[in-house]
């Protein structure tokens, strides 16, 4: 598995969802907080909706923004908090196509598309 992994959300249905055909996910959604995480984060990217960068890792690296922290299983998934944000937000079990285990802290950065000509 990649240490860093990089995905790019966008809005579907008035949903924030990704596609990552090298693991199998197509539409793969974010419910239960995650959405309204992402929300606030991508509040000043133009064209937020047509998509973003998500550089994510369950250890650290420079430039990360947000530092995502285990708090609890829920369901399937698993909630993490973000001091950052004061938020939490669930992860389903997609989580696991990134990780062998669920990581006990997820480390976050997000930037807007470049435009392209």
């Amino acid at each position: 598995m990649n240490v860093i992994n990089v995905i790019e959300p966008y809005r579907l249905h008035e949903m924030w969802v990704f596609d990552d055909p090298k693991v199998g996910l197509s539409a793969e959604p974010f419910v239960g907080g995650a959405d309204t995480m992402i929300d606030r984060v991508t509040a000043e990217f133009p064209d937020a909706g047509k998509g973003f960068v998500m550089v994510f890792s369950g250890m650290f690296f420079p430039g990360h923004q947000f530092r995502l922290e285990w708090r609890r299983a829920e369901g399937t998934g698993n909630v993490y908090y973000s001091a950052e944000l004061d938020a939490e937000g669930w992860l389903c079990p997609a989580l696991l196509r990134y990780f062998d285990e669920r990581p006990s802290e997820i480390f976050v950065q997000v930037k807007p598309k470049k435009a392209t000509a």
